[in-house]
């Protein structure tokens, strides 16, 4: 029997396999990563990211990898980290704004960076803490979290945004 195969479809919008990606009203959504760049500035761009983990990791986009910089890069980069336990009464809400370089070779290094909490509910005797992570493999940016004090399961969700320069 003969398969009709629909990659792309425009009914009510644009979409990708019968996901909606630009609505009738020309909203975006059902995007994982969203990349704004300036025609007329080639050397610049912005991208905006769901990182997610779990107790102590590394945030991650799909629970194996952090976000990628180019090499050759200046980077602005903010997140928003929330973290909640299954009760939903144990919150941590923080902002990091960092500014970060990727060398040519790959490295990542954290220049300066403001930590701004926004909402610190953790329960009595538990310790959540969540910083940025630029040790990793080359080219590789993210957060890691730990959590202490407790074996509750502690869900970890930054909203991050990344303004890259570049300077070759």
């Amino acid at each position: 029997m003969a398969t009709t195969i629909k990659t792309f479809n425009s009914e009510g919008g644009f979409g990708v396999n019968q996901v909606t990606l630009v609505t009738d009203k020309l909203d975006i959504q059902n995007v994982n990563t969203f990349n704004l760049k300036n025609s007329n500035y080639t050397d610049a761009s912005r991208t905006d990211y769901i990182l997610r983990g779990l107790n102590t990791s590394v945030l991650t986009l799909d629970g194996t990898f952090p976000i990628t910089l180019a090499s050759n890069t200046i980077n602005f980069i903010t997140g928003y980290i929330v973290a909640v336990n299954p009760t939903g009464i144990g919150h941590y809400s923080v902002k990091i704004e960092s500014a970060v370089t990727c060398s040519s070779s790959g490295d990542v290094q954290v220049l300066s960076e403001i930590f701004t909490t926004i909402k610190d509910s953790i329960p009595s005797g538990q310790t959540w803490t969540v910083a940025s992570y630029d040790s990793g493999s080359v080219n590789q940016f993210s957060y890691t979290t730990t959590r202490g004090g407790t074996t509750d399961t502690i869900k970890w969700i930054a909203n991050t945004q990344v303004v890259s320069v570049s300077w070759s």
